[in-house]
């Protein structure tokens, strides 16, 4: 497995940097290789991808996100596999460390070319640049989710009320 890692830090603050960052929609706006993202579910997206002419589609799964600290996913599907993070800290105030590593799985000669040039790499860092550029022009999110995933598994944005000990509710 080839791994990737990249950081770049940012002039919001963490909130700001994360809750842009779960706007998976806005990506093309900003990410040269992203063509679109749709928002399947919480925890699943699906992606088209480009450089030129060629275009790649696929589904990713997250399988961890915790409110400004990170978001991790699976690609699913028979293509060349590829798992990532993206993960935030604080550096100063209003300053933010944003951390992406993204490990592939090349499955075909063209895959194994594309990271042994390095390709990937200036790709990431490009991406990352394009993020920065968006976020401080902005100056704020916009928009955010807040959902926590854990395993795969979406929890309950509230927790349920507790239940009544009462058998029945009185009437009158």
């Amino acid at each position: 497995m080839n791994t990737v890692e990249e950081s770049i830090e940012v002039a919001v603050p963490v909130r700001t940097a994360y809750n842009q960052w779960t706007q998976f929609k806005s990506f093309p706006r900003f990410m040269s290789t992203v063509r679109s993202v749709e928002q399947v579910r919480p925890n699943l997206t699906r992606w088209v991808v480009g450089f030129g002419p060629v275009r790649h589609e696929f589904e990713a799964e997250i399988v961890d996100q915790v409110p400004d600290t990170r978001v991790t996913w699976r690609s699913l599907g028979r293509r060349a596999g590829h798992r990532g993070e993206v993960s935030f800290r604080a550096t100063a105030a209003g300053r933010t460390a944003v951390l992406v590593r993204i490990s592939v799985e090349p499955r075909r000669v063209t895959d194994r070319l594309v990271h042994a040039s390095g390709l990937s790499s200036r790709v990431v860092r490009a991406e990352l640049g394009h993020f920065k550029e968006f976020i401080e022009g902005l100056g704020q999110e916009g928009g955010a989710w807040r959902g926590v995933i854990r395993g795969g598994h979406v929890e309950p944005l509230e927790a349920e009320p507790p239940r009544s000990r009462v058998p029945h509710w009185p009437v009158g």
